[in-house]
């Protein structure tokens, strides 16, 4: 459900319309519901509907009153209705010390509207209960990361063009059609009011009874660059190079955090600091990376987990628990590449407290015991931070780096690949070849549109992430199980004969078929998620000079991979024929059990499977990690196998060699 929101409108991307009076009662009321009943879209919930709606009275308000004297009854009764609901919204949130005080200021701000008090005084009044509310309940009314204003071009000739033009003078292709028209973000007054997040806002939520609908599919990045590329609209390059001028010399007090610059609307900057501030208003909005860094890994992990240590002392241990999760999917485990290279034993230390700091959550063990943890962790990531986390890796560590993530993520899957293969090489069947190839390669198709899904359009979290490679991991582990089962089967000599009789009638056909290319699929696609997000965190940590060194890595590990196939393939075939198929059958149920391991641990890493851990050593290639968990579903997988191969076992032994037919 999008929310159902006039309450931003000023700040959103089109006009009011005209006549609204019929819609006043509705709109109030619809509003007041949606602060009680408004699902999760991204992270809005009712204290930010109540924002949005503070928002739009700190702007609305001062151009329909003046005076004393109503200028547009209309805008003014809708004011009246939104105000009176803002108090029962904030009744129902949770109750927090310091609430009291907020509820005080909205009924003081609902007065001064019935009261027709002066703009300035209603502005300044809802804008201070905004703030008071976003410190109260911990919203977020910054960006996470520095916005990228390139991104934010893409985004707006792609998704915004068609009714804003491509300037964004409101007068793209549809905008004749529209009722009311799109907004020209050129025009001067009204851009004088609206902060980024205004902008932020309207993209995320929408506007009611307009064309204007929710972008909530954009991750919050996306939107907040989206926001910040269209702020520059109403301002010129004249004005941006003014200001850059000012800033170097004398930097506008108000305007040095990402915080401030996102929330500061035009005119407020003009009343503090005049036109020059206006000026580096103008230049900051197409360069916010002048007042915010690069948020690294370890400082996200940080954050996190001090959510998840906040949560934890409210009472909230689900909320905690997520937080924590965040904590190493979404932080720390970007800074995995860096770390493995130069810090490889703090990266195994730091994995297992932050997991222990997962289960001491999900345990609810005593707040006393989870603060004494939290505190040490947050030291040990300060300390692995100021140690040398955030130091560009040298181009050569870049490149052993770029190629052993290639080659350790590949390498299950060139196993898997080089063995089937071999198989069908060995029973004559190379016409079955372009089922394996079509597994891989919609593997690696599939793998890229999910990376472009996940870049441009929607976020993949690192949850989800997890989630995805877990479920992959165990499906793959069924399917690698069947193949195994069938590749063994032939080592019977009765069986090999009978299947070398009719195999050009088609023994090799249908399932077992459809079996090679879902196993090629699953093996390759199940590592593109991790590849993928390494390589990206890897390409940040290497300077930018060195970039040419991570494609030297890349293409080693590509070579590395084909190399072995081909020899695995090489030589495999030389075999005699039952030594051929007990070594790839092998290879297969090895690589399930692995399979099994690592799909447990991914999910165990997302959240969703607990941790018991064990003490016993942990091989990650193998897919063994010291939890009972992983242990548990890899020895009842590795007992079917032995049941299984027992079962062959015993019903060969009752056959008896079958005589050649000519």
């Amino acid at each position: 459900m999008i929310l159902i929101n006039k309450t931003i409108k000023r700040y959103s991307m089109h006009h009011s319309t005209p006549n609204r009076s019929r819609h006043s009662r509705l709109l109030a009321l619809l509003f007041s519901f949606c602060t009680l009943l408004l699902p999760p879209v991204s992270n809005a919930g009712p204290a930010e509907a109540i924002l949005h709606a503070l928002d739009y009275i700190a702007v609305d308000y001062p151009p329909t009153v003046a005076d004393g004297a109503v200028l547009d009854q209309n805008e003014y009764t809708e004011q009246v209705e939104f105000s009176a609901q803002l108090l029962p919204a904030l009744e129902r949130l949770p109750a927090k010390n310091g609430r009291e005080k907020i509820a005080q200021q909205l009924g003081q701000l609902e007065n001064q509207i019935r009261t027709r008090a002066e703009g300035s005084l209603v502005a300044q009044t809802a804008r201070d209960a905004a703030r008071r509310i976003a410190e109260l309940y911990q919203l977020n009314l910054t960006p996470r990361a520095v916005p990228d204003l390139a991104l934010g071009a893409r985004l707006f000739h792609g998704k915004c063009v068609s009714c804003h033009g491509k300037e964004g003078f409101g007068d793209g292709p549809t905008a004749a059609r529209l009722d009311p028209p799109p907004i020209n973000f050129h025009d001067r007054d009204r851009a004088m009011e609206r902060s980024v997040y205004g902008l932020y806002s309207a993209i995320s939520f929408g506007v009611e009874g307009t064309k204007m609908r929710a972008f909530d599919q954009l991750s919050e990045g996306q939107r907040w660059a989206l926001a910040f590329y269209v702020s520059n609209f109403a301002f010129s390059d004249d004005e941006r190079a003014s200001g850059e001028k000012i800033w170097q010399q004398q930097p506008a007090p108000a305007l040095t955090t990402i915080e401030a610059l996102s929330n500061a609307t035009p005119s407020a900057v003009v009343t503090q600091h005049g036109q020059q501030g206006l000026a580096q208003l103008a230049y900051l909005r197409a360069h916010p990376e002048k007042v915010m860094k690069a948020v690294s890994p370890i400082d996200t992990a940080i954050e996190k987990l001090g959510s998840a240590m906040a949560s934890y002392r409210s009472g909230d241990h689900a909320q905690a628990y997520q937080e924590a999760v965040s904590a190493y999917l979404d932080g720390f485990e970007l800074a995995e590449p860096g770390l493995r290279a130069n810090q490889p034993q703090r990266l195994k230390m730091l994995e297992e407290q932050m997991m222990r700091f997962r289960q001491q959550i999900k345990t609810g063990a005593p707040a006393a015991e989870v603060e004494s943890h939290y505190h040490a962790l947050v030291q040990a990531l300060e300390q692995t931070r100021d140690g040398g986390e955030n130091i560009k890796i040298s181009a050569e560590a870049g490149m052993i780096s770029a190629a052993v993530i290639l080659l350790r993520e590949g390498l299950e899957a060139i196993l898997i690949l080089a063995a089937i293969a071999g198989v069908l090489i060995k029973t004559g069947r190379r016409d079955a070849m372009i089922y394996l190839h079509a597994g891989w390669v919609s593997a690696l198709l599939l793998g890229g549109v999910t990376w472009a899904v996940s870049t441009y359009f929607i976020t993949i979290g690192g949850s989800n992430r997890e989630i995805t490679e877990g479920l992959t991991a165990l499906l793959a582990t069924a399917v690698l199980l069947y193949v195994g089962f069938w590749l063994h089967g032939k080592t019977n000599a009765v069986r090999w004969r009978e299947f070398v009789d009719s195999k050009i009638k088609g023994a090799l056909q249908g399932k077992a078929l459809w079996a090679l290319t879902a196993v090629a699929f699953l093996a390759v696609y199940r590592e593109i998620f991790e590849t993928v997000l390494f390589y990206q965190a890897l390409w940040m940590q290497v300077a930018p000079a060195d970039h040419f060194a991570l494609w030297g890595g890349i293409g080693a590990g590509m070579g590395a991979l084909l190399l072995l196939g081909w020899l695995l393939l090489k030589f495999s075939v030389r075999l005699p024929l039952k030594l051929f198929f007990n070594i790839n059958s092998f290879i297969l149920f090895v690589l399930a059990v692995a399979f099994a391991g690592n799909g447990v641990r991914a999910l165990q890493e997302a959240g969703v499977i607990g941790v018991s851990s064990l003490k016993l050593p942990e091989v990650e290639l193998l897919g063994l990690y010291p939890t009972l968990e992983t242990t548990l579903l890899q020895l009842t997988v590795a007992g079917l196998v032995i049941a299984m191969l027992l079962r062959e076992r015993f019903q060969g032994r009752g056959q008896r060699p079958a005589v050649a037919k000519h």
